[in-house]
């Protein structure tokens, strides 16, 4: 081969690895649902595991990447640009940079929060931050909250973010390999923690009264909750969580209640047909509102409020890691289960984070790092 020619192939493949191919708006799938059509287009490809996505404006997405990065997606040209500013993150296993999110009515200046594994001696523990964003990177970067949650493993972080209409914020922990953190008020492994915007406790939080309690703790008895998210309108705080073989859980979430792990699980071991817990249920302790045997794998929620997709305004969409699909379950007024339905099973991807555009549109994530979008088709 000529010198100059392998010089060329070099730079190519360089530029490649560097910068990923995206690809803008092919259409790879159409689908109905209870006669609505509605087609998946791939928006970017190349990205590691794209753990979250958050929108900044109308026209630029961004995107957690678990192995630390934090990328800005422009809708309009489909180029993909590093943001600065992200601290260390320990990136082993189920550990990374995770959650990215933005309170209701934000605006330019406002604080971008996000949840990752910070490394604190040689461990990590599942930490909710916030900073800003100008010219095109995080300033102002702040830990909120380095949870009491660090053990010898590396999984079961969590770890989701959710807001009220009220000024608060929800996050949540999971066990972090270790079962009887779920059942443990002294640490925050396993367990949904409120804050106000600024870090702070709210004086209403259910464990402050409780004496040698975290009062962060907002409700506890989780596993590893992957999915969080806020209905407005009805006041209603959900949560999807992973199960061990079976038992995924999808939790409306109550101030102060106990959620069951290990104690109670529709669950069973890995190393065999044996029940997890003492029971599926027990006085004292929640049931779901929805439980998947086989398990799904949840790994992200969304209400669904546009109007793009009328027949799925109010329904709860989950990503499917293990069974890979899109999972919509369909709520009555009353906020019980009334449906379910299995969307783009044949997509055959792991879909890891849900986020719903100003359009109404639906983007998804894949663990093969993949952004993709739903949109109306004619």
């Amino acid at each position: 081969m000529h010198k100059m020619t392998w010089i060329i192939i070099q730079h190519i493949l360089f530029l490649v690895l560097i910068f990923p191919l995206h690809v803008s708006g092919e259409v790879i799938f159409k689908g109905r649902s209870e006669g609505m059509a509605y087609q998946l287009e791939v928006i970017a490809d190349g990205l590691g595991v794209p753990w979250a996505m958050a929108f900044l404006t109308n026209k630029q997405l961004l995107i957690t990447e678990r192995d630390g990065k934090l990328k800005l997606l422009d809708l309009d040209n489909g180029q993909l640009k590093i943001v600065s500013g992200i601290p260390p993150v320990y990136a082993t296993g189920q550990g990374g940079l995770l959650d990215v999110a933005l309170p209701p009515g934000y605006h330019e200046d406002d604080w971008i929060y996000l949840t990752y594994s910070k490394p604190v001696n040689k461990l990590s523990a599942t930490t909710l931050a916030r900073a800003k964003f100008r010219n095109g990177g995080l300033v102002d970067w702040n830990d909120l909250l380095v949870t009491k949650s660090m053990t010898e493993t590396s999984r079961h972080y969590g770890s989701r973010i959710a807001f009220d209409d009220d000024g608060h914020l929800f996050f949540s922990v999971g066990d972090r390999g270790k079962r009887s953190n779920g059942q443990n008020l002294f640490t925050h492994s396993g367990s949904v923690l409120r804050l106000n915007l600024d870090g702070s406790v709210p004086k209403d939080n259910p464990f402050i009264p409780y004496k040698g309690g975290l009062p962060e703790i907002w409700s506890y008895g989780h596993r590893n909750p992957q999915g969080l998210t806020y209905d407005l309108k009805n006041k209603r705080l959900w949560l999807i969580e992973h199960g061990p073989r079976g038992g995924d859980e999808l939790n409306l979430i109550l101030a102060g209640k106990n959620y069951g792990w290990p104690v109670i699980s529709y669950g069973k071991e890995y190393w065999g047909p044996i029940n997890v817990g003492e029971a599926t249920a027990k006085v004292g302790m929640e049931q779901p509102v929805k439980y998947y045997v086989p398990s799904i794998a949840p790994g992200s929620l969304l209400l669904y409020s546009g109007s793009a997709f009328p027949v799925w305004k109010g329904d709860l969409f989950a990503g499917a890691l293990k069974l890979t699909h899109l999972n919509r379950i369909q709520l009555n007024k009353a906020g019980h289960e009334s449906g379910e339905e299995r969307l783009l099973e044949n997509l055959n991807e792991r879909i890891r984070s849900l986020v719903q555009s100003p359009e109404g549109w639906i983007y998804l994530s894949t663990d093969s790092g993949k952004i993709m979008r739903i949109t109306p088709a004619a």
